[in-house]
């Protein structure tokens, strides 16, 4: 007589997380917290957000990561099935380009060590792959692939072309030797009478 024993199950189960269903793993999502910077379409530069708490929240069979605000715990941004991405590790930071109407917004989110950002950078592309449409046609889901990252490489390389032009602004306006102009004098100003 197998299988028919009248003896409960050990409380003390292995932890192997074999016996962990995937909802439980998803429920079991520890958050993490990041400093959040942001670089909006055609700017050069980022600005500090404040520290956030990165989140996965799952609907049914799909997720979405959500990034809140530590203190008041308002929404920053969030990034799902849905968005257009490209997310990448820059050392302890996961760089996010998001394809937008207005152009590619970037997100920068800096974790605490490199366990969290691979951590981050794993839930991020979890939530943001799109399943669905490769399975029904792979080779839409390639092109719309390349398409978000042929995007955000132009915008980055427009980024370059505008630091280096501004760039050769200053220093061809630094080499004209404004100083050397008649009446004033290299020692400082003019005395005072």
């Amino acid at each position: 007589m197998t299988g028919s024993t009248s003896q409960p199950a050990p409380q003390n189960a292995p932890s192997d997380g074999s016996d962990i269903q995937p909802q439980a793993a998803r429920e079991n999502f520890r958050d993490i917290q990041v400093k959040v910077h942001i670089r909006r379409p055609e700017r050069d530069s980022w600005v500090y957000m404040g520290r956030g708490l990165v989140s996965q929240e799952v609907h049914g069979h799909s997720s979405r990561v959500v990034v809140r605000t530590l203190n008041t715990n308002k929404l920053i941004t969030q990034f799902g099935e849905g968005t257009d991405l490209q997310a990448e590790k820059r050392g302890n930071f996961v760089v996010i380009g998001c394809v937008e109407d207005m152009g590619v917004v970037s997100w920068s989110l800096n974790a605490l060590n490199n366990s969290e950002t691979l951590r981050l950078l794993a839930s991020i592309e979890l939530a943001c792959y799109k399943c669905k449409n490769v399975l029904m046609d792979p080779r839409t889901a390639g092109r719309s692939r390349r398409k978000i990252e042929r995007i955000i490489k132009e915008d980055r390389r427009r980024r370059h072309k505008r630091r280096k032009e501004q760039e050769a602004l200053v220093d061809a306006f630094a080499k004209q030797n404004l100083g050397n102009e008649p009446g004033l004098s290299e020692a400082g100003p003019p005395p005072q009478s």
